[in-house]
């Protein structure tokens, strides 16, 4: 018999807030988009990105080890932090060969990169960091994570660009449903705000390049032009429902169903025809042995790209048929941008808090909807509503295609 898996624990550090704060701003439909101050942007195009602005990582990491870190893995080790203590979980009482970690990242350390490989060229080789490859690993995060925790069951790193995240949970929710692992930290973090990042993903076209912090990110807007770059992680504590129940945890949400496909079409862009798409979220479905219309709310990979939230829209329209005229969709990336390999991570606490709170966030700054989409993308104000299940999807180049499905959390 398949066990039941349950949200213990969340944590998020994103442009919008940190913990706690975070959700409270995604109710209040807050921006996180901005003027980049990272870098100087004179010689760019694409201005804007959803940078954290207020990141302190030795609030959670010796100051020492910082130095040793990529700000992708300081990232996640705040958000694993925070999930960890949000879980009441005594790490040191759980059997550490039945506790998994599977965080991964789309681009990995990429800021070390592009300063060590300054350095090489100005400085010559002897001078490249010792930690340079474990810095730049996209590996690591997960890694240094399960050190901290002595989590020595099932560590890897899911890289499938925009899909990681989701990705990450949905191995981890069958580590446990198959009875591997007890506990799992799950998740995924990015920090690409770089300029060698940013030139590439511009000169893929993909970006914004508007300086209107309002229409920036706006998905499923008839004006949309590309997404904006975000960095960020979310890491959940994932715990078999008894293990759970046993210590009195704070349940918020339980996971499942899990889909995941490959549209095998295209480097960069997704299938026009979505069945890629399509066949990821019905399989999520039907993993979580319900009908299309017990789905009340869908947290959209909503890029605010043409193509993904045109092909997404038809995806859905795919699945859910008429009765998508009466789901409720939105993408937070209208708030947080884009967190490329932690988007579906953060998306999928999201929805569990969504689910908690009986609460639908909104996609903020959206004026005019696409007229080729044409469905409830739950304009600029979220919607109190109680309902039982939730959709997130992420897709990601390379065809990566990853769906969850989330319910309420009722008890027995």
């Amino acid at each position: 018999m398949k066990r039941r898996v349950v949200i213990t624990g969340i944590g998020v550090v994103s442009p919008i807030g940190t913990g706690t704060e975070f959700w409270e701003n995604v109710k209040k439909g807050k921006c996180g988009i901005s003027p980049i101050e990272s870098f100087d942007t004179t010689d760019f195009n694409v201005k804007l990105a959803a940078e954290i602005k207020d990141f302190d990582p030795t609030v959670y990491i010796e100051k020492k080890e910082t130095k040793r870190m990529d700000r992708y893995s300081q990232l996640a080790i705040a958000a694993a932090d925070i999930a960890v203590k949000d879980s009441g979980l005594d790490t040191e009482k759980v059997d550490s060969h039945r506790f998994g970690c599977v965080i991964g990242s789309a681009v990995g350390g990429i800021h070390t990169i592009e300063a060590e490989h300054e350095k090489l060229l100005t400085k010559g080789p002897g001078k490249v960091s010792t930690f340079f490859i474990p810095m730049m690993l996209s590996n690591m995060a997960s890694g240094l994570v399960a050190i901290k925790y002595k989590a020595k069951n099932i560590n890897y790193s899911t890289v499938t660009a925009c899909a990681t995240g989701a990705n990450a949970i949905g191995e981890s929710y069958k580590r446990i449903q198959d009875g591997i692992c007890d506990v799992m930290l799950a998740g995924g973090s990015e920090a690409a705000i770089t300029p060698c990042s940013i030139a590439g993903f511009a000169a893929l076209t993909t970006l914004s390049t508007t300086t209107d912090v309002n229409r920036a990110s706006i998905p499923f807007d008839q004006e949309r032009s590309g997404f904006v770059m975000g960095e960020g992680a979310g890491v959940m504590v994932l715990e078999d429902y008894d293990h759970a129940v046993n210590r009195g945890a704070n349940i918020y949400a339980e996971v499942v169903g899990y889909g995941a496909t490959c549209d095998a079409y295209h480097m960069t862009s997704p299938d026009p025809s979505s069945e890629g798409q399509s066949g990821s979220m019905l399989n999520a479905i039907e993993d979580a042995g319900i009908r299309p219309e017990e789905i009340s709310y869908i947290n959209a990979h909503g890029t605010s790209t043409k193509y993904n939230d045109k092909f997404e829209t038809q995806a859905i329209k795919n699945i859910f048929k008429e009765y998508a005229n009466e789901l409720l969709i939105s993408s937070t990336k209208s708030m947080t941008g884009h967190l490329l390999g932690a988007a579906g991570a953060v998306e999928a606490i999201v929805c569990a808090k969504s689910l908690q709170d009986s609460f639908i966030p909104a996609t903020i700054n959206h004026l005019v909807t696409d007229p080729d989409l044409g469905l409830n993308f739950v304009p600029n104000v979220g919607v109190e509503k109680e309902y039982n299940y939730a959709l997130s999807n992420a897709f990601g180049f390379g065809g990566h295609n990853a769906t969850l499905v989330l319910k309420k959390y009722e008890g027995k």
